[in-house]
C-alpha cells in the first residue's frame, strides 16, 4: 500500500533532482553544505537541536511544550507537543538554510533551517511523523536516485556522501500518546548509540532555561525515566524565579533534586547599523537572559557542578566563561555554529548582558553580601568571556547595590552606594563595629560587604586605617563619644591604633594612648598638676586604651610617665636665672610623694637622680649630687657639709629612705652608662679624657673610637680628702656595686668588631690620684703579700679583697714588683727598708731576668763587705757575677748575672778591678778523689803559696781564661765547685780533700742532704 504524501515530497524531490541533473555542480554544493553541517557544526548537537525544534513548535502553538526522548540503544524517538509538521516545515527541513521560522513568532529559536542536519551524525534514515502525516529521508534511496541521474562518478568520487535531507520521502508511523510530533532516528551503528547516550546524560537545567517555551523534558532509557521540568514561581518587572526539578524513577526507587534559578531577561530591537554585515535571516530583535541558582534566603548559589561553563546562544556554544552565572543570548555565531563571532553586534549584546547582570545583582542585593559572589573574577576564560567581563564590571561599578555603613533604609535601593564611589577601610574589618567610622569616612560601605577582591575590581576606594585615625584626630567629640568609638574599634590590631586620639582631663586631646594614664580613685596626688601629665578623661576610659599602652594612674605608672621625667630633666637643665624655684619645689614634692608610694628608685629610673632638691643652704642641686646629713661618707669629703648635704627639713618631711631612693647618697654611688664611645668628649667624669688616652694606648691606638659596652664609675672620688683614703677604700671594698666598678674591666668593641678589655675608670683614677701618707696607692702591697714584697712596700691600711688589690695595682708577689721596675728600684733605694742579702739576691735575679727598660737609679741597694745590705751611690756599686769577688771586700757589690749591670746602669766588677792573680803560680794535679765525685772536674789547677788579686789575699780564683787558681784545699774545693756549676757541693769537696779516706762516707752523707725533701 502506497504511503500518503500530504507534504508533496515527490515535488520537492523532483525539483532537487532536476536542479542536480541540470547542474552537477549544484549537487556537489548541496552535498558539501550538508556534510559540513552533519560532520562539523552539528556533529554532537542532535539532542540540543531536537529540543530546540520542540521549543519552537511550542512557541508556534502557544502553550509551554513538552519533549519526550525515548532511547533503547538502537532507536531514538523524540516526541514533542506544539505545532505539527506542515508543508513549509518539510520544505525547510529539506532545503538548506531556508528556515520556515521567522522572528514574528515570539520565542522561536531556530532561524536558519540547518539544525536538523544534526541527526545525520547518528542515523542514515531519519523520519518525522506528525498528526497530518510524515516525512522520512534515506541515504540509500537518495543514492539510488543520484545514480539514475548519471552522477555515479560524482557519487563514487565523494565516497558515497550525498545530501540526504534534500530528498524527502513520505512516511507513516505513530506518535506517542500526548504528543503532536515524533522524530524517529534509527542508530547507524553502536558508535552513534554511545554518542546519543552521552548527549542524553548531559541534558540539564541550562537547556530548559535556554528554551523557555519548553517546560518539560522526559528521558526514557533502559527502564529508567528521568523528568526535568521548569516552573515559573514568581516574576517581577525586573526578574523572575524559575524552579528546575530533575527527578529519576527506576525500579530501585526514585530521586529528586530542585534548583531555584533567579533570572533577568531583556529583549529589544538591534540597531540597524549593527546588522549591516550580518546574514538576512539573522536580522531581527535581541534577547538576553542572565540566570543564577538562588539559595534559601535569596542569596546567589554556585552553578551546579555538571553545568557546562560556556556561553549559550541560547543553546551551548564552545566559548568558555568564568562568570558565576548562566548567560543566554542571541549571539551572532560563526559558520561552525559553535563560536560567537566577535564584532560590534557581540559588543552590543555584551552591554545588554551587563545591563541584565546589574539588574540581577540589584534584585538579589537585599539578601546580603553574598551577592558579591556574582562580581566577575579577575581572569576571563576566553575572548568572548573577556568582552563580557569588561562590560559587566563597568556596569556593576556604577550600579548602586552596596548598602552604606549607616543606611537610611535597608530596603531602599536609593540609599545604596555605587561600588565605584564606595569606601572600605584597610585593617578595620576585625573591629567590633567598623560602621562607627562612617562619621568620618564618606560613603563607607557596610562592613559586612567588605570583600576586598570583589569591590576592588569594581573601583571601590580603600582607605588605610591610619589615615582614618588621622582624620579622627581633627574631630571634636564629647569624651563619652570617644568611649563608644573605642568600643567599636575593639578587635583591631594594636599597631594600627597607635595614634588613636585620647581626650584628657585637662581638656586636651592627644595622639596615641601609649603612656597615657587611666585615672584610679584615690591614687593620683593633688600635686600632679605640676607635672603636666596625660590623664585620660574618666568618661572616655575603655579597656582598649589599656591594650594600646595606657597605664593605670597608680604611683609607679605616674612616676614612670615621660612627662614626669621631662619635667625633672628640664628643671635640672635650667640655669639659676631661668629656674622657677617654686615650680621646682612643686615638682620635687610630687616626685618624692610618688616615689614614697610606689617604691620606685634610681635603680629602675636613673633619671630620678636629677631631681632638684635644696641643700643645707637652701640652694637647689640634683639629688644624685647630694648626701644624707650625718652619713659617714660626708666626713671623708673635702667640702662643706651644708653645701653637699640635702636639707634637714626635706629629710624630716619625706624621710631618708625616699630621698635615698631618688639618688641622695649615704655612701659613694656608682654611675653606669651603656654603649659609651671611648672618646674624650663622651663623658663629664673627672679626667675622663686622660683615662681615654690611657685606654686607647692599651688597645694599641685603634683607628676609630671603640664602644664601651658598659662604663661604671664611682662618683665624687675627686672630693675625697687625702687622709680619708683608707676609710674610702674600705667603704668601696665593702659595697658590692662599688667593688664591681673598681675591679671589673670594661669590655670594648673595636671598629672592626673585635672585643678587648681595658682597666676600669675607677681603679685607674684611684691609682693615679689617691694618696696614702703622701704615697700613691700603687706603692702599697697587697694583704698577704710575699715576704720580699712586704719588706719592700708599705702595707695597705685598707682591708681589700684580692680582686680590689689587683685592680689598684697593689703588688702581692715578686713578679708584681718586677712589673713595676721604677717603683721597685725606688723602694730598694729607700734607706728605711730592711732587706736581707738572700732576698736582695732573689730580687736582683728576677729583675735581671725581666731586663726592663728603665733609667739607672742614682742610689742602689748593695751588699757590704760585712754581708749586710745598704744603699750606696750608683758610682760605687758593681755587679759581681761570681762569689770569688766577695773575697776582695769591695764596698758595694750587687750579686747577679751580667744583664743586671745594664739594668742598673753600673759596671761589672771585672770592668773596674783586676780579674787575674798577681803571680803566676805552679801547675798541680787535681787529686784523683775529686774525679770520683765530679767526673768533669779539671785534671789540673794552678797552685799558689800566696794567692793575691789586686793586692788582696784570696783563697781561690778563676781567671778570665777559666783556669782554676787555689792557695788552700778549701779554696780549691770552692773553685772546682764553681767552674763545674755545682756550687752547692763546695763543702763536700773540701771535706774530701782534707780526708780522702772518708770519701764513701761523705758521699753517702751528701746523698741524704739531696734527698731530704723526698724523705
Amino acid at each position: 500500500m502506497e504511503t500518503a504524501d500530504p507534504y508533496r515530497t515527490a515535488e520537492l524531490r523532483r525539483r532537487v533532482l532536476d536542479a542536480w541533473a541540470d547542474s552537477p555542480a549544484r549537487f556537489r554544493e548541496d552535498a558539501n553544505a550538508e556534510e559540513e553541517l552533519a560532520r562539523g557544526a552539528y556533529r554532537d548537537r542532535v539532542i540540543v537541536e531536537l529540543a530546540q525544534n520542540a521549543a519552537d513548535a511550542a512557541a508556534l502553538a502557544g502553550p509551554t511544550g513538552r519533549l519526550l526522548l525515548r532511547f533503547d540503544g538502537a532507536m531514538l524517538v523524540a516526541a514533542n507537543t506544539g505545532a505539527p509538521l506542515d508543508r513549509a516545515g518539510v520544505e525547510a527541513l529539506s532545503t538548506l538554510r531556508a528556515s520556515a521560522k521567522r522572528d514574528d513568532v515570539s520565542g522561536v529559536v531556530g532561524r536558519f533551517g540547518v539544525g536538523f542536519a544534526a541527526v545525520l551524525a547518528v542515523t542514515d534514515v531519519p523520519s518525522v511523523v506528525s498528526r497530518g502525516g510524515g516525512v522520512r529521508w534515506s541515504r540509500d534511496e537518495a543514492a539510488a536516485l543520484v545514480r539514475e541521474l548519471g552522477l555515479e562518478a560524482e557519487l563514487a568520487a565523494r565516497g558515497g556522501a550525498l545530501p540526504v535531507l534534500r530528498l524527502p520521502f513520505p512516511a507513516s508511523g505513530g506518535v506517542p500518546d500526548g504528543f503532536d510530533t515524533a522524530v524517529h532516528l534509527p542508530m547507524r551503528d553502536p558508535t552513534a548509540g554511545r554518542l546519543v547516550a552521552e548527549l542524553l546524560d548531559e541534558v540539564d537545567d541550562a537547556l530548559l532555561l535556554a528554551l523557555p517555551n519548553l517546560g518539560e523534558i522526559v528521558i526514557e532509557r533502559d527502564g529508567v525515566t528521568r523528568r526535568i521540568t521548569s516552573t515559573v514561581e514568581d516574576s517581577t518587572s525586573a526578574a523572575r524565579t524559575v524552579v528546575c526539578t530533575d527527578s529519576v524513577d527506576e525500579a530501585a526507587g526514585s530521586r529528586r533534586t530542585s534548583t531555584s534559578w533567579r533570572l533577568v531577561s531583556a529583549t529589544g530591537a538591534v540597531p540597524a547599523e549593527l546588522l549591516a554585515e550580518r546574514p538576512t535571516e539573522e536580522r531581527g530583535g535581541w534577547t538576553v537572559t542572565v540566570a543564577v541558582p538562588r539559595a534559601d534566603g535569596g542569596a546567589p548559589a554556585p552553578l551546579p557542578d555538571g553545568l557546562r561553563r560556556v556561553v549559550h546562544a541560547p543553546t551551548p556554544t564552545e566559548d568558555p566563561t568564568a562568570l558565576p552565572v548562566l548567560v543566554l543570548a542571541g549571539w551572532p555565531l560563526d559558520s561552525s555554529r559553535r563560536h560567537v563571532q566577535p564584532g560590534p553586534l557581540t559588543d552590543f549584546l555584551a552591554a545588554r548582558v551587563a545591563d541584565a547582570y546589574s539588574t540581577l545583582v540589584r534584585d538579589m542585593a537585599p539578601a546580603g553580601s553574598d551577592v558579591l559572589r556574582l562580581v566577575p573574577g579577575p581572569m576571563a576564560a576566553g575572548v568572548v568571556d573577556a568582552t563580557l567581563h569588561r562590560a559587566i564590571l563597568a556596569e556593576l561599578a556604577r550600579t548602586p547595590f552596596v548598602p552604606p555603613a549607616a543606611p537610611v533604609s535597608a530596603d531602599d535601593h536609593g540609599t545604596r552606594l555605587r561600588p565605584d564611589s564606595a569606601t572600605m577601610i584597610d585593617d578595620a574589618a576585625g573591629a567590633a563595629d567598623p560602621a562607627a567610622l562612617s562619621v568620618v569616612v564618606p560613603n563607607l560601605a557596610d562592613p559586612q560587604w567588605w570583600r576586598w577582591g570583589a569591590l576592588d575590581r569594581l573601583g571601590a576606594r580603600r582607605v588605610p586605617l591610619v589615615d582614618v585615625i588621622d582624620t579622627l584626630a581633627g574631630t571634636a567629640a564629647e569624651p563619652r563619644r570617644w568611649h563608644d568609638l573605642y568600643e567599636a574599634l575593639q578587635g583591631v590590631d594594636a599597631a594600627d591604633l597607635a595614634t588613636l586620639p585620647v581626650p584628657l582631663t585637662d581638656g586636651r586631646t592627644v595622639r596615641g594612648p601609649r603612656g597615657a594614664l587611666l585615672p584610679v580613685a584615690g591614687a593620683t596626688p593633688d600635686t600632679l598638676e605640676a607635672l603636666d601629665l596625660r590623664v585620660v578623661h574618666p568618661d572616655a576610659v575603655h579597656p582598649l586604651l589599656r591594650r594600646l599602652g595606657a597605664r593605670e594612674a597608680e604611683p609607679a605608672a605616674v612616676l614612670r610617665d615621660a612627662a614626669v621625667r621631662e619635667a625633672v630633666e628640664r628643671l635640672a637643665g635650667e640655669t639659676s636665672d631661668q629656674l622657677d624655684t617654686r615650680a621646682a619645689a612643686q615638682v620635687a614634692d610630687a616626685v618624692l610623694d610618688l616615689a614614697a608610694a610606689s617604691g620606685v628608685s634610681t635603680e629602675e629610673e636613673p633619671w630620678l637622680a636629677r631631681l632638684l632638691l635644696p641643700d643645707g643652704t637652701g640652694t637647689l642641686a640634683e639629688a644624685g649630687e647630694l648626701w644624707m646629713p650625718g652619713s659617714a661618707a660626708v666626713a671623708w669629703l673635702d667640702a662643706d657639709p651644708a653645701e653637699c648635704c640635702v636639707s634637714d627639713e626635706l629629710v624630716a618631711q619625706h624621710g631618708p629612705e625616699v630621698l635615698e631612693a631618688v639618688g641622695v647618697q649615704r655612701g659613694f654611688s656608682v654611675a653606669r652608662a651603656a654603649d659609651v664611645p671611648l672618646d674624650p668628649g663622651a663623658s663629664d667624669l673627672p679626667d675622663y679624657d686622660v683615662w681615654v688616652d690611657v685606654a686607647l694606648a692599651a688597645l694599641g691606638d685603634p683607628d676609630g673610637p671603640p664602644i664601651l659596652v658598659e662604663l661604671a664609675a664611682v662618683l665624687d672620688l675627686d672630693l675625697v680628702r687625702d687622709d680619708a683614703w683608707p676609710a674610702v677604700l674600705n667603704a668601696l671594698a665593702s659595697d658590692e656595686d662599688s667593688h664591681a666598678a673598681l675591679t671589673e674591666s670594661v669590655l670594648a668593641i673595636l671598629v672592626d668588631g673585635t672585643r678587648a678589655t681595658v682597666p676600669s675608670y675607677t681603679s685607674w683614677w684611684i691609682r693615679t690620684y689617691a694618696r696614702i701618707d703622701d704615697h700613691p696607692v700603687g706603692e702599697l702591697c697587697a694583704p698577704n703579700a710575699d715576704a720580699v714584697v712586704g719588706a719592700l712596700l708599705r702595707q695597705s691600711p685598707a682591708e681589700l679583697s684580692a680582686a680590689a688589690a689587683s685592680a689598684l695595682g697593689l703588688a702581692g708577689t715578686l713578679d708584681d714588683l718586677i712589673a713595676m721596675p721604677d717603683v721597685l728600684l725606688n723602694r730598694l733605694a729607700d734607706p728605711d727598708v730592711r732587706l736581707p742579702v738572700t732576698e736582695l739576691g732573689q730580687v736582683y735575679g728576677a729583675l735581671a731576668a725581666a731586663n726592663p727598660d728603665v733609667v739607672g737609679p742614682d742610689r742602689i741597694r748593695a751588699v757590704s763587705p760585712s754581708g749586710d745590705t745598704h744603699v750606696s751611690d750608683a758610682g760605687s756599686v758593681v755587679v759581681i757575677t761570681s762569689p770569688q769577688w766577695l773575697q776582695l771586700s769591695l764596698p758595694a757589690v750587687v750579686p747577679g748575672p751580667p744583664e743586671l749591670a745594664d739594668v742598673l746602669g753600673v759596671d761589672r766588677a771585672e770592668q773596674r778591678h783586676a780579674a787575674v792573680p798577681d803571680t803566676p803560680g805552679a801547675p798541680a794535679p787535681v787529686p784523683d778523689v775529686v774525679g770520683r765525685v765530679v767526673p768533669d772536674a779539671p785534671r789540673t789547677y794552678v797552685e799558689h803559696e800566696d794567692l793575691r788579686v789586686g793586692g788582696q789575699p784570696v783563697s781561690w780564683w778563676v781567671d778570665t781564661s777559666g783556669a782554676v787558681h787555689a792557695a788552700t784545699s778549701d779554696g780549691l774545693a770552692r773553685a772546682l765547685a764553681w767552674v763545674t756549676g755545682q756550687w752547692d757541693i763546695r763543702l763536700l769537696l773540701a771535706e774530701i780533700l782534707r780526708d780522702p779516706g772518708a770519701l764513701d762516707m761523705l758521699v753517702a752523707e751528701h746523698q741524704f742532704a739531696t734527698r731530704r725533701d723526698q724523705l
